[in-house]
């Protein structure tokens, strides 16, 4: 495996997990359902749900599946592999990815959801690169303003490392 540093430990993100769990359970508008993005989101989204539920907030959860890189660090044109269902027609729907980098998957499901008609969506992301050109920001972040190539906590490099229980910028 390349070399990286962890930037984010296990525990720093069991604590921000479920710290951004409350604050979503406690705010005025509450997802009914969840909705997370493949395949990085996916170790995300089980964390979130669990710690939502822990705070009485137990949401169905569905999947979107797309994929924004055609190769392994370099952006390409998003494709649809598993676009919303019916099920989330008229849901408040707390929408999970792990990065938002350039914001462009993110843009997209939101457009998915959207044309699903979805009531309102919620989005919430592990990092928030916060880039300055981003197309949109998230709602709720893990971590804020994390740079470089990110691998772990469901994120990959060219498929490896999406097993580690924290997250590391590949040097």
């Amino acid at each position: 495996m390349t070399a990286h540093n962890i930037l984010h430990s296990e525990t720093e993100i069991r604590a921000r997990v479920d710290a951004v769990a409350q604050e979503i359970a406690r705010a005025p508008l509450k997802p009914d359902f969840a909705v997370a993005i493949l395949a990085g989101a996916f170790v995300f989204a089980a964390d979130i749900l669990r710690a939502l539920a822990r705070e009485g907030l137990s949401l169905p959860i569905e999947f979107l599946w797309l994929r924004s890189y055609a190769d392994k660090r370099t952006g390409g044109e998003i494709s649809v592999l598993v676009g919303p269902t019916e099920k989330i027609h008229a849901r408040t729907v707390l929408l999970i990815d792990g990065v938002l980098d350039g914001g462009h998957t993110l843009a997209k499901a939101k457009e998915l959801l959207l044309n699903a008609e979805a009531a309102a969506i919620i989005t919430v992301v592990a990092v928030d690169k916060l880039r300055a050109d981003a197309v949109l920001k998230a709602d709720r972040a893990l971590f804020a303003g994390t740079t470089g190539f990110l691998i772990g906590y469901g994120m990959d490099d060219a498929g490896t490392a999406r097993g580690l229980p924290y997250i590391a910028a590949i040097d």
